[in-house]
């Protein structure tokens, strides 16, 4: 890793006998795209299937509890951003929270589930939209959980004082996914033309947008800032397949010769592979797997929910929630629901950007007082990851 401090200022950051020292997150921002769009507009901007092919989609509203989203794509198809640029917008906004400028930011990890290209990496593209002098960069593609890959690359890089500032920043595209060409003639819809319920609940459920956070070795000399305790980051692949993917057909997703680039992108397409697919069934199993990996921290004293004032948990339904709610209940390590804060029915499900799209709510709230601790969880159904970020609210500097 390049270092981006001198050895003085690495010294200071590492603080006395090389111990780590504390870092902050001193600035953060949402950026979400065009106006609030409600649930009866949503076919306006990702486009109309023929009657009678969205079978689940209004149901899916039903489950997710979602009043309103964004779109960074406009109802004639054309875009008004790109995924880069509304995370440059995100981490402007971040650094102006923190009282800093782009010359201030000396590392930037950034994270998606897909870029704007293939090739390269979303952190470039986010980097040449954001502008400025040379930056160290780090490139998250994962799903929901890539904000807290990223964040963990951010608070290290601070951390270990090869970077005095270093931004971590989420964003999503998701509405091209779901124009009507994606599924048009694919396996995807049936001979009564109904669209597989795997697509169908997602054109209802995700949503675009941006967020980002900007960490320092110390707090800032106003207001509160969040002192990063840990973040921990747990895959469960070994014991899934992909609950949510695109790129093969959902026979195929876990197969060297399923995926789109061994038929090529026209024979993928026709076979349904290029969509992006959820499996359901296989969602509940997940859904408890990610319960077990928090009580496993509860148990071990990691996590202890009587100390926790604040959760914000990403969760992509309110049903979903509920569930969640149902299970901790029976557990004794339920975080009482008055702690819990999310933006969801506002801001809607913007998958990886959606953690800190709540933390940017949260602050902007008034609700976060110095000492107060704040828990966010990321549960991720790619293939079954959640990661865990402790913070602890501080005064001024």
């Amino acid at each position: 890793m390049l270092a981006l401090t001198s050895p003085a200022e690495g010294a200071a950051l590492r603080g006395a006998e090389g111990e780590f020292a504390p870092v902050y997150i001193t600035g953060a921002s949402a950026f979400l795209p065009g106006e609030a769009v409600g649930n009866d507009r949503i076919e306006d901007f990702i486009g109309r299937m023929p009657a009678g092919c969205s079978v689940f989609g209004r149901r899916a509203l039903r489950w997710n509890g979602i009043a309103g989203r964004h779109y960074a794509i406009r109802p004639d198809g054309n875009w008004a951003h790109s995924n880069a640029s509304m995370c440059a917008e995100a981490v402007r906004g971040a650094l102006d929270a923190a009282g800093l400028g782009r010359e201030d930011l000396q590392c930037l990890a950034a994270a998606t589930t897909q870029g704007d290209l293939l090739v390269p990496g979303h952190a470039s593209a986010v980097h040449g939209e954001l502008g400025g002098g040379p930056l160290e960069l780090a490139s998250f593609q994962s799903v929901c959980a890539s904000s807290l890959m990223a964040a963990k690359y951010a608070w290290m890089s601070v951390r270990s004082g090869q970077a005095a500032c270093a931004g971590a920043v989420a964003g999503e595209f998701s509405s091209r996914w779901f124009r009507p060409e994606f599924y048009a003639g694919t396996d995807l819809v049936d001979a009564k033309g109904r669209l597989a319920m795997a697509a169908d609940f997602l054109r209802f459920t995700l949503s675009d947008g941006a967020g980002a956070v900007v960490m320092e070795g110390r707090p800032r000399g106003a207001g509160i800032s969040l002192r990063v305790d840990w973040i921990d980051l747990v895959s469960l692949a070994g014991r899934f397949e992909p609950c949510m993917w695109a790129g093969a057909t959902e026979a195929g997703r876990t197969e060297l010769d399923g995926a789109w680039s061994r038929s090529g992108p026209t024979a993928a397409h026709a076979a349904g592979a290029i969509a992006l697919q959820q499996d359901f069934t296989l969602l509940k199993s997940v859904i408890r797997a990610w319960i077990g990996v928090y009580l496993e921290k509860v148990d071990a004293g990691r996590i202890d929910p009587n100390a926790v004032d604040h959760l914000l948990c990403h969760y992509s339904a309110q049903s979903l929630r509920e569930e969640i709610v149902g299970l901790l209940e029976a557990t004794g390590a339920m975080i009482p629901q008055d702690r819990w804060f999310t933006t969801l029915a506002q801001s809607g499900n913007v998958g990886s950007a959606s953690i800190w799209i709540m933390l940017d709510g949260l602050l902007r709230s008034g609700r976060v007082k110095a000492g107060d601790r704040v828990l966010c969880i990321v549960p991720e159904s790619g293939r079954a990851m959640v990661g865990f970020m402790m913070l602890q609210a501080v005064g001024a500097a």
